[in-house]
C-alpha cells in the first residue's frame, strides 16, 4: 500500500500544471479561485489537476472553518515526497511576522512559539477576538516539547498589527474576517479547542513543519 502510494504520487507530480499547483501552495493555503488566479490555470482544467492531486494525497480539501461554503487547498506535508518536490513559493517581505487566529489561545501561540524557537526573527501573535487567556491545553501541548507561550495574555490583533508586518492567519475566522488585502499567507488550520487534548497536539504537529519552512524561506530571502 505504501509502496502505491508513492508510486501515485510520483505519477501526480509527473506534469508541469500540478507542480504548479503543489509550488503555489508551498507556503500558503489557498481556494480554487486564488489557485487559479496564482497559477494561471483556467477553473476547468485547475479542477482537473486538483483531482488527480487529491486522489494520490498530494493535497487535501478543507471545507472553511469560517464561512462553510469556502474550501481551501493545503499540501500533504507528512507526506515527505510532497514536501521535498514543493518549492519555496512566494515568500512575503516584512520587518515582523504575526500569527494570527481567533482567539489568539492555541493556534497562534503555537506557531509563535516555534517560530521564536527556530529563528531569532522578531514574532508576536494576536487574535481577532482574544480569549481572557492562553488555552491550558496549548500550554500542556507546548510544554510536552519543552516550550511554552510567548505571553500569558492573548493580544487583539488592531493593538498589534503595524505597518510592514508579515502577517500569517493560523484559521479560517481570522483570514476571511482581516482577508487577502492584510493577511500575507493563510494555514487552515483546526481549531483545537473543540476537541480534546489529542486535538491540541495534532495542532502543535502541523503547525510545526510549516513554520520550519517559513522560518527557512525568510532566512534565505
Amino acid at each position: 500500500m505504501v509502496e502505491l502510494n508513492r508510486l501515485e504520487v510520483l505519477a501526480a507530480l509527473a506534469e508541469p500544471r500540478r507542480l504548479e499547483i503543489v509550488d503555489a501552495l508551498a507556503l500558503d493555503d489557498l481556494s480554487p479561485k486564488e489557485l487559479s488566479a496564482r497559477t494561471g490555470q483556467q477553473p476547468s482544467l485547475l479542477a482537473h489537476h486538483l483531482s488527480w492531486l487529491e486522489r494520490a494525497r498530494v493535497v487535501h480539501r478543507r471545507r472553511s472553518d469560517g464561512d462553510a461554503r469556502r474550501s481551501y487547498f493545503t499540501l500533504a506535508w507528512d507526506n515527505p515526497i510532497v514536501a521535498a518536490t514543493a518549492t519555496q513559493g512566494q515568500v512575503p517581505g516584512g520587518a515582523r511576522v504575526v500569527f494570527v487566529c481567533s482567539a489568539n489561545s492555541a493556534r497562534s501561540q503555537f506557531a509563535a512559539s516555534l517560530f521564536a524557537h527556530q529563528t531569532n526573527l522578531p514574532v508576536t501573535s494576536a487574535g481577532t477576538m482574544p480569549a481572557a487567556r492562553v488555552h491550558p491545553l496549548a500550554e500542556v501541548a507546548l510544554a510536552q516539547q519543552g516550550l511554552a507561550p510567548m505571553s500569558n495574555h492573548p493580544q487583539q490583533v488592531s493593538d498589534v498589527l503595524r505597518e510592514g508586518d508579515i502577517v500569517i492567519a493560523v484559521c479560517d475566522q481570522a483570514f476571511e474576517e482581516l482577508g487577502r488585502d492584510r493577511i500575507d499567507l493563510h494555514w487552515s488550520i483546526p481549531d483545537p479547542a473543540v476537541g480534546d487534548p489529542a486535538d491540541f497536539t495534532a495542532a502543535l504537529n502541523t503547525i510545526n513543519p510549516r513554520v520550519a519552512r517559513l522560518a527557512d524561506a525568510l532566512t534565505i530571502g
